[in-house]
């Protein structure tokens, strides 16, 4: 599939409006219970800062949370404070924040276990990923098509690389990581793109670092 979607590139931006609204209420809920008084949290790849906005702002966000935002090229218009980084090292000390986030950013990584490495060394008690799982019949193309539907209006590149449920138990054993909360089946969309992109197609792990478990 082609990088940009050409002119459909606006129709395909207006119809994101539902999409990402569902989206962002079902990480909330599985992402926000997790949270503690005072953590302070990293949203690794965080675009806009949607995500991190939305944290702070949910009713039941612990008080004194903070999120910091880190991406590549900062966009300038972040809802969260965002560092730009070299998409190598994470410009923080060891342990510097509570929970580290990877929203729908390792399927774009050319090297996602160094990333994870990184992360998890940034990490001082949890790790989530939220990403896509192959599982199902057609899934690496239906995942394909709402991976290049949801990024190629905003130019940004698509490996099509997914983890199966296997894979992802073995990246999670490969580094040292320990599984607190795991979500295989999500409601993400709403209904009719849920039925074609959600469901088993997507997946969630609430992870402890090897730090500690405290």
């Amino acid at each position: 599939m082609s990088t940009k979607a050409g002119p459909l590139s606006g129709l395909m931006k207006r119809m994101h409006g539902p999409v990402y609204a569902a989206r962002m209420r079902e990480l909330l809920r599985q992402v926000v219970p997790s949270l503690k008084e005072g953590d302070r949290v990293l949203d690794v790849g965080c675009g806009s800062g949607a995500l991190g906005r939305a944290i702070l702002d949910a009713p039941d966000c612990p008080p004194g949370v903070a999120v910091l935002g880190l991406e590549r090229a900062k966009r300038g218009d972040e809802a969260i404070p965002t560092d730009a980084y070299d998409g190598v090292t994470i410009p923080h000390p060891d342990a510097s924040f509570d929970v580290v986030m990877l929203a729908d950013v390792l399927h774009h990584e050319r090297d996602p276990h160094h990333l994870i490495d990184e992360c998890a060394r940034v990490a001082r008690r949890l790790l989530v990923i939220k990403d896509h799982k192959v599982d199902g019949p057609l899934a690496w193309s239906r995942i394909s098509l709402i991976d290049w539907a949801a990024n190629a209006p905003y130019g940004v590149p698509c490996l099509y690389r997914y983890n199966t449920a296997a894979e992802w138990f073995e990246w999670h054993r490969r580094h040292g990581l320990e599984v607190e909360k795991e979500v295989t089946s999500m409601r993400l969309y709403p209904p009719v793109y849920n039925f074609l992109f959600g469901n088993r197609l997507q997946y969630l792990a609430i992870l402890r670092v090897g730090r500690n478990g405290s």
